[in-house]
């Protein structure tokens, strides 16, 4: 069996020609640019278009520092994560007394040269400061696909600053 109608013996030369004209609906022809529906347009849920906000898009850089973050915290230790931790809760509720404490005990002055650990820490906080507000949520969200348990400590941690200085 053949797919092709050039192929077929059993056409002959005018059918050929014309079952090779019949256009072809199902395909886009090569000109045509084909966009899949955006998720947007999908919902079910009626807004006008005023209310629906497009996400900023993550910079290929942006991008990258998260992925390095991520990648050396899938490597830190017990330890390390909750030093990350609390310095994360430190920048989700800045200005919160019970996080600057959290954060002044962990302040040593060394006369040593830094750790690996504490170099990307630097790092992190370097970074994390030039990133918009879309951008630490993207984190966020990429660090709970990485470790739910991390994350649901983290957002219990935020909801327990609520009531306190």
């Amino acid at each position: 069996m053949s797919w092709f109608s050039h192929d077929r013996p059993d056409l002959n030369q005018q059918q050929r020609k014309q079952h090779r004209d019949i256009p072809c609906k199902d395909f886009p022809t090569a000109g045509q640019v084909v966009c899949p529906p955006s998720l947007e347009n999908l919902s079910c849920a009626s807004s006008s278009p005023s209310q629906v906000r497009k996400p900023e898009p993550i910079s290929y850089v942006t991008l990258q520092e998260q992925r390095c973050v991520l990648s050396w915290f899938q490597g830190w230790t017990a330890t390390q994560r909750e030093r990350f931790l609390q310095d994360l809760l430190g920048k989700a509720v800045p200005g919160k007394v019970c996080t600057l404490l959290d954060s002044l005990s962990t302040l040593q002055v060394k006369d040593r040269l830094p750790n690996i650990f504490e170099c990307q820490l630097r790092l992190w906080s370097q970074w994390f400061e030039s990133w918009g507000e879309e951008e630490r949520n993207h984190f966020l969200h990429m660090l709970e696909e990485r470790d739910p348990v991390f994350v649901s400590h983290f957002y219990s941690n935020v909801a327990a600053t609520a009531g306190r200085n």
